[in-house]
């Protein structure tokens, strides 16, 4: 491109051989977008199937050192989620095989696809209380699955992992990012204490009081649980003994690992299958007390758990099902996709990777699609066990295999085990994991310091969950965070700003006298100060009827109108009309113009300056719309009644070339018969050898009043001075200076 623009200057014989080259920005075309962002190329659709499927990059690169730490972690993680399998299935009002069903899929299914080798996949406290509410809801409009709500769940899972899926792979995750902080950190702690509410009954063993709905909204489940607090039995020993001991253990360790910090490691898988230990020594106590009572157990157990896949199979998806669960898609479809993105996210940044949002929906997507062939419900990425996981040393994906294998060798195995788990010391489990998703009041009190209104939406979403469900807990935290994003979009403030001379010192010392003008710099800012400026600094506004007006965010149709509202009243008061009375006759008058019945100059302020030019800064802006430019040229034709003449836009930092066509297009940037006198221009080094001119590898740009150094094995090297932008938009301006430098040579103020 330079060495084109070279031979065509060297060409013209009229030129100077060193002189400028004209340079003229081509028009941005739908045909170039669509091949650039929507026409697959060859190489790109390679590269895109290819990425379907990561463990390609790396499983050929697999080493002993990697199988150790999968090993070990895929093995911790194991012994992890088997209690928390067939706590959370209980949890989702299924049997507690189940939950190990679950667990052994979203393991052995979700490393083929997945970007993050930390992620643990399977069942979770929180989609598997909404799962127990979506049950509610569809059971009875569907009588004949009472027995079988696991058919429900297993359809659900396919659905949901077709359209997370679809989500992935028309590359569609960004939508996730709509979704804030705050309303997650509100659904998470919102849905944490309604599930420990929920368990409180059971760990006290008062769940089975006539009357008693443990299903209720939280507040009621809290209220009812004094009401029935005398139906408490044995089980509350059991579980209020289970749940201390989890929190002894897990202080113990705690404060161990920083004692003994030699033994950290020790420490750390100690407190990691705190939760193994405590289910097992209660079920040898289970054993101990129930041995004899199988039949009539002094507390509540688990009994009879079959043996191996019991209910594998092509699951059924009808529209009667389909129907059912319908209105609770939507809840279950954030509550999956923003809790495993949020997670992989999380812990991709504390390990210093990164990972493809869509692909990770790709990849939980097929691990529910094909969950209830083996029999397990929705699965989504869990945040203990992928804590547990990243801190015991996990290399690759390939962990989760080692974890399949463990739930495999369980649920052949272990049945006869499981038949004495205690129910209190489950809900101890489950109680004690959702303790971590509740959010620490550190993180709620830096909420109100960095936004107070998203402080006042995680308390919408908290008290909404608690007080109503986990589903509307979602929508209306979610739709609390649209809302605030949509107000600030269309309340958008811009700014008049004004020039402030300033100069860099490596102290805070008086200007001398002689101060180097290289040194110094003009600086643009808010003529109200309000981005921080010191207030004893006053900046200069521009000439005489010019402003400049920042506008701070994008410039669509949201906020159009009110950008150029608050710009017109200013620029009102500041100026007067071209003319005195520009109605003519009184009939000619509009009805709401407030001033006197006829007008004279002593009506009008003779101090105050004619509006002459407005040079707006669009360095914040990034798109515009039919909407925003149809109302951008209302106001200049507003304006330029007002002033009577025509008034001079100017534009500084037009990034999109879909902008500036649009723009161009609406008669702004560029005018008949106009043709700029000034430019901003760059010297361009490029070597050539007899006629032939070539490139640079790299173009290297100099200062105009320098000239490039000659380089080892060139034969010679000139110089041509190019334009940066465009030179048929002459008021399309590079940065603020330039802007200010054209309008004052085009009014001649200067």
């Amino acid at each position: 491109m330079v060495a084109e623009l070279f031979k065509r200057n060297r060409g013209n014989r009229d030129a100077e051989p060193h002189g400028p080259v004209e340079y003229i920005e081509p028009v941005a075309s739908t045909s170039e977008w669509l091949k650039e962002h929507v026409v697959p190329t060859r190489s790109g659709t390679v590269s895109y199937l290819k990425s379907l499927f990561p463990f390609l990059t790396w499983i050929y690169r697999y080493n002993w050192v990697w199988f150790v730490g999968d090993l070990i972690a895929g093995v911790t993680v194991g012994i992890v989620v088997i209690p928390q399998g067939m706590a959370y299935a209980k949890l989702a009002s299924l049997p507690p095989e189940f939950g190990l069903y679950s667990s052994f899929v979203g393991v052995a299914i979700y490393w083929l696809s997945a970007t993050s080798h930390v992620i643990s996949a399977g069942p979770v406290a929180v989609f598997s209380s909404l799962l127990s509410v979506i049950l509610e809801h569809a059971l009875p409009q569907l009588p004949e699955y009472q027995d079988t709500p696991w058919i429900i769940a297993g359809c659900l899972s396919v659905v949901l992992g077709c359209i997370v899926m679809a989500i992935g792979l028309f590359r569609i995750g960004f939508i996730v990012d709509f979704i804030p902080l705050p309303a997650i950190a509100a659904f998470m702690t919102g849905s944490a204490l309604s599930i420990a509410m929920g368990q409180i009954p059971t760990l006290m063993g008062n769940n089975k009081a006539e009357g008693y709905d443990t299903r209720a909204a939280t507040y009621l489940v809290f209220g009812n649980f004094f009401k029935y607090i005398k139906h408490c039995d044995l089980n509350a020993a059991i579980g209020l003994t289970a749940l201390l001991m989890l929190y002894m253990v897990r202080w113990g360790c705690g404060y161990a690992s920083r004692r003994w910090p030699q033994h950290e490691k020790m420490f750390f898988f100690i407190n990691t299958l705190r939760s193994g230990f405590v289910i097992l020594l209660y079920t040898l106590i289970s054993f101990l007390v129930n041995r004899n009572h199988r039949d009539d157990p002094k507390f509540s157990i688990l009994k009879s758990i079959p043996r191996g896949f019991q209910h594998m199979g092509v699951p059924v998806v009808n529209s009667r099902i389909l129907s059912a669960v319908a209105a609770k898609l939507p809840s279950a479809i954030i509550v999956l996709v923003i809790e495993h993105i949020s997670i992989a996210k999380s812990f991709a940044r504390l390990s210093n990777y990164t990972i493809d949002p869509n692909q990770e929906l790709i990849a939980i997507g097929l691990t529910n699609i094909f969950g209830p062939f083996f029999g397990g419900y929705p699965a989504t990425g869990s945040f203990s066990r992928t804590a547990i996981k990243a801190k015991a040393g996990v290399r690759t994906p390939l962990a989760g295999v080692v974890t399949a294998i463990i739930v495999v060798i369980a649920i052949y195995a272990l049945p006869p085990v499981f038949y004495y788990i205690s129910n209190a010391a489950l809900a101890a489990v489950i109680i004690h994991a959702v303790g971590d998703l509740i959010s620490s009041p550190k993180s709620i009190k830096m909420f109100w310091k960095v936004s107070p209104c998203e402080f006042v939406i995680f308390w919408i979403g908290v008290l909404v969950s608690v007080f109503a469900s986990i589903d509307n807990g979602i929508y209306a935290s979610v739709a609390a965070s649209a809302a605030l994003l949509l107000f600030r979009i269309a309340k958008a403030h811009g700014r008049f700003v004004g020039v402030v001379k300033v100069y860099n010192t490596p102290s805070l010392r008086p200007v001398d006298a002689n101060e180097s003008e290289s040194d110094t710099r003009n600086v643009f800012v808010p003529l109200d100060r309000s981005n921080g400026v010191n207030p004893a600094v006053q900046p200069r506004e521009p000439h005489a009827g010019v402003f400049i007006y920042r506008l701070n965010e994008g410039y669509l149709y949201p906020n159009a109108v009110h950008f150029t509202d608050h710009m017109v009243r200013e620029i009102k008061v500041k100026t007067r009309p071209g003319v005195i009375n520009p109605y003519g006759s009184l009939g000619e008058r509009p009805w709401n113009d407030p001033g006197p019945r006829h007008k004279s100059e002593s009506d009008i302020d003779p101090t105050l300056p004619v509006l002459r030019a407005i040079i707006l800064d669009f360095t914040g802006v990034s798109n515009v719309d039919v909407t925003s430019l149809q109302n951008l040229i209302d106001v200049r034709k507003q304006l330029d009644r007002y002033a009577d003449t025509s008034v001079a836009w100017h534009f500084v930092g037009v990034k999109s070339p879909w902008a500036r066509r649009g723009l161009l297009a609406s008669g702004f940037g560029s005018e008949n018969g106009v043709v700029k006198s000034l430019f901003t221009v760059t010297n361009v080094g490029v070597s050539q050898e007899k006629d032939d001119v070539k490139p640079e590898s790299r173009d290297e740009e100099f200062s105009v009043d320098t000239q490039p150094e000659d380089k080892p094995g060139m034969t010679s090297m000139d110089t041509m001075v190019l334009p940066l932008l465009s030179i048929d938009c002459p008021y399309f301006h590079i940065d603020m200076d330039e802007a200010v430098r054209s309008v004052e040579l085009e009014l001649g103020l200067k």
